[in-house]
């Protein structure tokens, strides 16, 4: 359950929205806040138990609608320290040879793959073979192809294939799309989107191309890839790239350091955006048209996200990514909700159609033309 904390930022940031609520005395308000959520919850299996798992794992205890129920993972003593922090049952843990047992377990409605790229393909099709909803993090696998394989066997299994855009549940995020639909921007004519950092371990499995599927573009990269799709609101035609390495012991064949793109829309918009694993203090998004802006610095950080448009500061209140996520998600999954900007496998198939031209571009120096 959220924490009352949590509880009253939200409300504060909705209660507009509620006119016929009347809300006389503090009495009232503390009525809401006690009443726990009574409808049908998302039993979720976390597969994958590195640092960011243990980050959605750890916004999952606020959830209203999602609850932690299962463990998979290729190392038993996590599983253990798992299993004592968030008691969950030993009939509940599996690892990655033994898995496709979760057909046979109620307590599990759905699996979210948080495992490297080059394994989300295999391992998403097989939880969807077992008959379980599927939430696989980004880039949901490492070219086009495989992501509709997954596309297609989640819809023969008849199970939903989501993919962990958690920013499209960003209040901040989702008030530029807001205003930017509402025409308050006027004709979109520009984007930028720079995403990097300074890599460190050399040895990690993001730099290993087995398992990463390549290098900043596929980590980072892809953040400005989907962002320039959602805050223009079209998608684009062609894209040119070019590929920069100045450390190619580190950075080894097919690990891509910094790449360099750029996007052109149908209704005369372009994009430049930047993916980097050798520079820092990149994480902006900058929208611009000809009435107005936006402007979001950090934008893809995982908060507090702050931005700014031609009409002042962005004031929505921070909700922890996951904890937003994770109940939205519960909601498509359980209720059919339609959420503002698609989190779908077509969606992530999107992305990665994108992001092999850009590969192909910057190989090639050739401008590819795109149909997403």
């Amino acid at each position: 359950m959220r924490s009352r904390r949590d509880f009253l930022q939200k409300f504060t940031a909705t209660a507009l929205a509620w006119p016929m609520i009347q809300l006389n005395t503090a009495d009232s308000l503390e009525k809401i806040i006690s009443q726990p959520y009574q409808g049908k919850m998302l039993n979720v299996a976390i597969m994958g138990l590195g640092s960011y798992g243990s980050r959605v794992a750890a916004a999952m205890q606020d959830c209203q609608r999602a609850k932690l129920t299962g463990l998979i993972s290729g190392t038993p003593a996590k599983v253990k320290e798992w299993q004592q922090k968030y008691g969950i049952a030993e009939k509940n843990c599996y690892n990655y040879e033994n898995f496709d047992q979760i057909k046979d377990n109620p307590d599990i409605d759905a699996v979210y793959v948080i495992t490297p790229n080059a394994l989300h393909h295999d391992q998403v099709i097989r939880v969807a073979k077992a008959g379980k909803q599927v939430i696989c993090e980004k880039p949901m696998a490492v070219n086009a192809q495989q992501g509709q394989e997954m596309v297609d066997a989640c819809k023969q299994a008849n199970v939903k294939l989501l993919v962990g855009y958690r920013l499209h549940f960003e209040p901040k995020t989702l008030e530029i799309i807001h205003m930017r639909k509402a025409g308050d921007f006027g004709k979109i004519m520009f984007f930028q989107g720079l995403c990097g950092f300074t890599i460190g371990d050399p040895n990690q499995w993001r730099l290993d191309k087995k398992l990463s599927g390549g290098g900043a573009l596929m980590d980072i990269g892809i953040y400005a890839v989907n962002g320039a799709r959602y805050m223009v609101g079209q998608e684009p035609e062609w894209v040119t790239a070019q590929e920069n390495k100045t450390n190619p012991e580190k950075f080894k064949k097919g690990i891509d350091e910094t790449i360099m793109f750029q996007l052109g829309f149908p209704g005369g918009a372009v994009a430049s955006c930047l993916s980097t694993y050798a520079m820092n203090n990149l994480d902006r998004f900058f929208l611009d048209g000809t009435d107005g802006f936006a402007e979001l610095q950090p934008a893809t950080g995982y908060g507090p996200i702050e931005g700014k448009t031609n009409k002042g500061p962005l004031k929505q209140p921070h909700i922890t990514h996951q904890t937003k996520q994770m109940d939205e998600m519960a909601q498509i999954i359980l209720d059919n909700k339609k959420p503002e900007v698609p989190v779908n496998g077509e969606e992530g198939v999107k992305d990665l159609k994108i992001m092999d031209a850009i590969y192909q571009a910057a190989q090639t120096g050739k401008k590819i033309e795109l149909k997403v």
